[in-house]
């Protein structure tokens, strides 16, 4: 743990530094590795597993079962169906309930398969209930859903750029809340997840965290590059990034504090109470609680500080700064006033810092002492071994 807070503490002050920005490029060829199989994976695998709530289908609950089995349940549906094209859903919740969903059935064949499933669980008639789900109500859900996905993005758009004063920041903002929803839905179709109303209010609160883990970035950013053209220490870009790493441990327990509770909802609603409206919220939120935290620092803070870039103002500035920077050998040895020289990233200017480059303090009593030596030694050059003897007598 000590080191942790080391590790944050230097990464704070400028002593570490992780570049975030200079390395965009990795980050964008990731993000769009996972964006492209987060779409085409479901595609591959025939869409998406809606919930009984989007397509409609008659419902089947058999409660205390003493050792449920899911074939047990898919063969008593189909000695009644006898559809070979229509697999009916079988699932075990919370260790003593079995839930079958089929498409729309008959109110006799309702009959037939509440009295199956009886019997194959060995279970009283009262112990089977059987309802049907118009799909009417998951289309309006879904169009609710997605009406107020976009009213939220255009808000918090709006709300953004008249905080932070620039629509650049916006922008970057809401492409990684895209980000995080298109991976997150992916993570659903790619393996099979069923989506549910309540998946879908978990893919619209994660929204909700990314957002605050982006503005909380951001609202660093604007603190470190406000007034950055009357510093010559650091490039715009470089500003950015250390306003990243100023943050990154904040974000991590942020991000750590937020999972523990929505893992252990997931695993009680999941595992213990078998309650599936519990397991699909928590299990969207877990999945977009890890996104959104790998979007605000790889996505959201690289985006806008290439937005910013090319101002003019910025580029005549980040050239100044580069420009004023010791100039050394391609082998990078150590400049004349001791900095680490050949590099250009935060590690190296914050060492030029603490070694003193731009002023007149020496960190090294051993340079300083070498330094009069060495001025010692050309005055008294010419004046032969006298003069090196009074010097040593002195």
């Amino acid at each position: 743990m000590a080191a942790f807070s080391q590790l944050g503490y230097d990464l704070h002050t400028g002593r570490r530094s992780i570049d975030f920005i200079g390395r965009w490029r990795i980050w964008y060829a990731l993000a769009g590795a996972v964006m492209l199989l987060a779409i085409v994976l479901p595609i591959l695998r025939g869409g998406f597993n809606l919930g009984i709530e989007f397509t409609g289908g008659s419902e089947f609950r058999v409660t205390q079962v003493s050792g449920p089995d899911e074939q047990t349940g898919r063969d008593a549906v189909e000695s009644v169906l006898q559809d070979p094209e229509s697999e009916p859903r079988v699932a075990i919740i919370g260790g003593d309930t079995v839930r079958v969903q089929t498409y729309q059935v008959s109110e006799d064949e309702s009959k037939q398969i509440s009295a199956q499933l009886a019997d194959a669980y060995g279970v009283t008639a009262d112990h089977v209930s059987a309802s049907y789900i118009d799909p009417s109500w998951g289309s309006d859900v879904s169009a609710q859903a997605v009406r107020g996905l976009v009213i939220f993005l255009l808000l918090a758009g709006v709300l953004m750029a008249i905080y932070f004063r620039t629509w650049k920041m916006s922008l970057a903002a809401i492409l990684s809340l895209v980000h995080d929803l298109i991976v997150t839905a992916g993570v659903y179709g790619a393996t099979g997840l069923e989506v549910t109303p309540a998946a879908m209010i978990g893919f619209l609160t994660i929204l909700g965290y990314s957002l605050y883990d982006t503005v909380v970035v951001f609202d660093k950013i604007r603190e470190n590059t406000a007034g950055y053209t009357e510093q010559r220490r650091r490039t715009f870009g470089e500003l950015v990034n250390l306003a990243v790493n100023q943050t990154l441990i904040r974000s991590i327990n942020t991000t750590v504090v937020a999972l523990l509770p929505v893992g252990s909802i997931l695993f009680i609603g999941a595992y213990l109470l078998g309650a599936g409206t519990l397991r699909d919220i928590s299990l969207a939120l877990f999945i977009g609680i890890l996104v959104g935290a790998y979007s605000t620092i790889f996505i959201a803070a690289p985006t806008y500080a290439l937005l910013r870039r090319g101002e003019s103002h910025i580029r005549a500035h980040d050239g100044e700064v580069l420009a004023a920077r010791p100039v050394t050998d391609e082998a990078g040895a150590a400049d004349s006033d001791g900095a680490v020289a050949g590099s250009v990233s935060e590690a190296a200017e914050t060492a030029r810092a603490d070694a003193g480059v731009g002023g007149n303090v020496q960190t090294d009593a051993g340079d300083a002492d070498a330094g009069a030596g060495a001025q010692g030694s050309a005055a008294d050059g010419g004046n032969g071994p006298e003069a090196g003897e009074i010097a040593r007598g002195r």
